[in-house]
Parts: structure tokens; C-alpha cells; sequence
């Protein structure tokens, strides 16, 4: 069902936006836009279909051979799968500027879709869960086992993906930010964390102020430093600064 589902994006979404019949309904915004919208799921999609459902097929009534499936092509597992989530601010982003537009509208109603597009875009990310969910299960059930190492390390690598996959969902909540986030690197760490900032008055430069709560995100090249509002259970990061890398030091108290 899932690669069905992948391919029903691609041939429903992705595909009609080079048709000429479906051009005039595509929005300005979206033109030359759908490798933000989609990312890699062309490639997610070949991967799954082509490769890692036949390791499955082969090795379904064996329990050591399903966590081999998974430690064997754990590179792709994190490669494709990382590039997907860290591109999903971006593509979110965009697809809500575009809102319902009557290109999104036309192509749900052609597929015969209940749920928006967002709601397939979401698939891969929901994905890694069931992943993860499935090879703890596995484990659990195996305790002394002479495969529990293969299916820990499976659950390793599914963990680490998991962990990449939490971070974009909170990228998307960030607001209020000009730039684009691709533009900062790799997401390294995010959590909240208390930060006092040195007072702006010359007189009280080396007094500091009382710690603030804030939400950091540190990229490659960048820390964003953000103030998280929770409403209707949605949290929210509200952007209030930025420090380049370059500008970082590290000072050492005893």
C-alpha cells in the first residue's frame, strides 16, 4: 500500500504539472517548484518498489532476515530518508502558500482521494514511526534470541531517522524567520534551553539579565534562537534571533 501510495503522488501530482492539459490550472507560485514540493520521492519511491520490498518478499517468514533487510540498507534507510525530512519545511511551506489551489483540487479529485495532498506528503514521515513501532515489537518478542543483535541494530538506525524526522516537524512550527532554512545546513540539535543575554547598556554589559526560556535549533552554519508559544496543543517557535557560526565562541568557566 505504501509504494502504491508514493506512486499515486508522482502520477497524480508531480507528473500533470509538465502535462500540457493541466498547465493552466497550475498556480504561478508552483512553476519549477517540484523538486521543493516533493523532494526525493521519486527516489524514495524506486527504493521501496525496486528494492527494499523484494529483501522483504524474500525474507518475510524469517525474523533475523527482516532486521538484516533493514541493517543491509540502512545507508539508504538515512540518506533518502533524511534528504526527505530536512526538504519538508521547505515543501510544506510552499504548498501552504499555495493553499487550495484548483490544480491541487483537480488532481485529489482525478485520484479519487479522500485526503489532501498534504496528507500523502506526510506518508514517508509517518513511515520511519511504523518502522521503528514494528522492529521494537520484534525485538520485545525475540528476547533471547540468537537475533536480537541485527534487530537492535536495525532499530538503531530506524531510531537515528526517527530522531531526523522529529526535528523537521519542529522546523516547520519555526515562524517569523526571512531566510530559508536549507540555506543554514544540516539540522544538528534542537531543544529548549535556558539563555542569558548580556544586557545592551554599556554600564551593565558584564551584569546578565534574568535566563530566558528559548527554543535553539543549531545548523551547520547557524544557531536560531527561537520563543515557543503553545495553542490548541500546536506548538509554535517564533523567531527572534540569529547567530552565525562564525561568530560563535566558546568561553570556559570554572
Amino acid at each position: 500500500i505504501y509504494v502504491s501510495e508514493l506512486g499515486s503522488i508522482l502520477t497524480g501530482y508531480k507528473y500533470p504539472m509538465s502535462q500540457e492539459d493541466m498547465k493552466p490550472l497550475l498556480p504561478a507560485g508552483l512553476e519549477d517548484k517540484a523538486d521543493v514540493l516533493f523532494g526525493n520521492l521519486e527516489e524514495l519511491y524506486r527504493f521501496h518498489g525496486e528494492v527494499f520490498l523484494q529483501d522483504l518478499e524474500n525474507c518475510i517468514s524469517t525474523t533475523e532476515l527482516v532486521a538484516l533487510c533493514f541493517t543491509h540498507r540502512r545507508e539508504s534507510f538515512y540518506r533518502l530518508y533524511s534528504y526527505y525530512c530536512q526538504n519538508n519545511p521547505r515543501s510544506e511551506r510552499l504548498r501552504a502558500s499555495l493553499g487550495d489551489n484548483t490544480f491541487f483540487v483537480t488532481c485529489q479529485r482525478k485520484l479519487g482521494h479522500k485526503l489532501p495532498l498534504a496528507a500523502y506528503l506526510l506518508k514517508p514521515v509517518q513511515r520511519i514511526t511504523k518502522y521503528q513501532l514494528l522492529l521494537k515489537d520484534l525485538l520485545h518478542y525475540s528476547e533471547g534470541q540468537k537475533w536480537c543483535g541485527e534487530l537492535q541494530e536495525a532499530l538503531d538506525c530506524m531510531l537515528v531517522v526517527l530522531k531526523c524526522v522529529n526535528d523537521s516537524m519542529h522546523q516547520i512550527a519555526i515562524t517569523g524567520y526571512w531566510g530559508e532554512l536549507s540555506e543554514l545546513g544540516e539540522l544538528l540539535m534542537q531543544g529548549s534551553f535556558s539563555v542569558s543575554p548580556e544586557s545592551k547598556k554599556d554600564r551593565l554589559r558584564d551584569l546578565r539579565l534574568k535566563p530566558m526560556q528559548r527554543h535553539i535549533f543549531l545548523y551547520q552554519k547557524a544557531l536560531l534562537f527561537c520563543k515557543k508559544s503553545a495553542a490548541h496543543n500546536k506548538a509554535t517557535y517564533h523567531f527572534k534571533r540569529i547567530l552565525k557560526m562564525s561568530q560563535v565562541g566558546l568561553t570556559e568557566t570554572v
